[in-house]
């Protein structure tokens, strides 16, 4: 028997052994030619590497629109936001002629408290009486001159006829209609009406000042203080005696007889 019948395989063998033959020189089996192993697949790592940086750097975003500006409540003027002007009543005569109209004083004043004038006549009360003993003294209540008083106040025109309307538009219509020679603005409403002035009614007295109306000779302005105020300052009646004084003056200079 030659060495290669006795080539065995595994099962052969392990069939001996169990039969108890011991088989020291049969010819080993060559192994089977393993093939080769297969090449590991191409890994992506180099696409990978290559796009990493693409990944690791973020295309640049496009820049955040810039949030909307908060809308800006609109501002307006205080008057307008609390609906309220400055108004005026037509102006009323006080005592003497009616007859004798134009040529004399129109006066303009605040609107004295609830309690004190604002209904009713013109200046009811210790007020009133304060400007009546006032106008006295200057010899003003016998006729010659005709006096009328104009009351101004904060408010809200209605339109309605006899209604208080814008000083403006009260002013042109009675300078018109009552050429009076002389303004007498009586409290701070009044004087910084006419005035066209914010400052306070201390600076605003003591002067004459010009003030032109559409188609009529320049009227001078006497800015001075409320009765009412008087009556809680005294003290201050000397300079309210002295700008009725300055506004008799220039009511004098204006009489084509004077």
């Amino acid at each position: 028997m030659t060495s290669e019948a006795l080539t065995l395989d595994a099962r052969q063998r392990a069939m001996l052994d169990e039969m108890g033959v011991k088989l020291f020189w049969w010819r080993q089996p060559e192994p089977l030619e393993a093939p080769a192993p297969e090449a590991p697949a191409a890994r992506a790592e180099p696409a990978i590497a290559a796009e990493a940086p693409a990944r690791a750097a973020p295309a640049a975003a496009a820049p955040a629109p810039a949030p909307a500006p908060a809308p800006v409540a609109q501002r307006t003027p205080a008057a307008a936001a609390h609906g309220a002007a400055v108004l005026a009543e037509a102006p009323r005569r006080l005592g003497g002629d009616p007859a004798a109209a134009q040529g004399g004083w129109l006066i303009v004043a605040d609107m004295p408290p609830a309690l004190d004038g604002r209904h009713g006549d013109p200046f009811d009360g210790d007020a009133g009486r304060l400007l009546h003993n006032m106008l006295n003294a200057l010899q003003l209540h016998g006729g010659a001159l005709p006096v009328h008083l104009m009351r101004t106040h904060r408010g809200v025109a209605s339109g309605q006829p006899g209604s208080p309307q814008p000083i403006g538009e009260v002013l042109a219509e009675s300078a018109a209609a009552l050429a009076p020679r002389v303004l007498l603005a009586m409290g701070p409403l009044a004087a910084q009406s006419l005035l066209q002035s914010s400052e306070p009614l201390g600076k605003l007295r003591g002067r004459a000042v010009p003030m032109d109306l559409p188609g009529l000779p320049a009227l001078p302005v006497v800015a001075s203080y409320h009765p009412a105020y008087l009556l809680r300052n005294p003290a201050d009646k000397a300079r309210a005696w002295a700008d009725l004084c300055l506004a008799a003056e220039q009511v004098s200079a204006g009489r084509p007889d004077a």
